[in-house]
């Protein structure tokens, strides 16, 4: 497998000043409805709320904490079934019902005594975009809101819920020179 060339060829549209700001993160923060997930919610009669996750962005997650990495959730939203998905991912911390982000990223990152920019912070609407200009790297899905998108220091060309959190975690990883002996990793291991 000639890793490097994949990697180069799967990063080769992000511009080298994310990359620059990449290699500063210590912690991953994303927001959950419209990052993690396509943004719909499904109810049932019963009331039951549903929504969908893409397992490849759950699985990096253990990679990125391996690494060094802290990862979180603030999102504006409660909702059981994003506490649950935040529990099964066991991210380091996650807030819910967050109506003024930029103020719990304070706090947070006051008891964490880390910077914001050391921060990485994934989002999609105006809730998110006191956090997306304050912080060292702010990403956005393709679908994100245009304005979003303008306050970004990068756009994913992947949409919320297929890809995007996987996205800013293997570019994070690459930044740090660890994606792709983790990949060499995987691909040695005997079946």
């Amino acid at each position: 497998m000639e890793t490097e060339k994949i990697v180069a060829a799967y990063f080769q549209h992000v511009p080298v000043e994310v990359f620059e700001k990449a290699k500063q993160i210590k912690v991953l923060i994303t927001d959950i409805d419209g990052v993690l997930t396509d943004g719909g919610i499904i109810y049932d009669n019963a009331g039951m709320e549903f929504k969908k996750y893409n397992v490849k962005d759950g699985l990096i997650v253990q990679h990125l904490k391996k690494a060094g990495f802290l990862v979180g959730a603030i999102t504006g939203r409660a909702s059981q079934v994003v506490e649950n998905r935040c529990e099964e991912l066991r991210f380091d911390f996650h807030y819910h019902g967050v109506k003024d982000k930029h103020k719990k990223l304070t706090e947070l990152l006051e008891t964490m005594e880390l910077t914001l920019e050391e921060v990485a912070y994934l989002g999609d609407d105006l809730i998110d975009l006191p956090v997306l200009t304050k912080v060292g790297l702010s990403i956005a899905p393709a679908d994100a809101l245009p304005y979003v998108c303008a306050a970004v220091d990068y756009v994913s060309p992947f949409v919320g819920g297929d890809g995007v959190f996987r996205e800013a975690a293997d570019l994070l990883l690459h930044a740090k020179g660890q994606l792709i002996p983790l990949i060499e990793q995987f691909a040695k291991k005997e079946a």
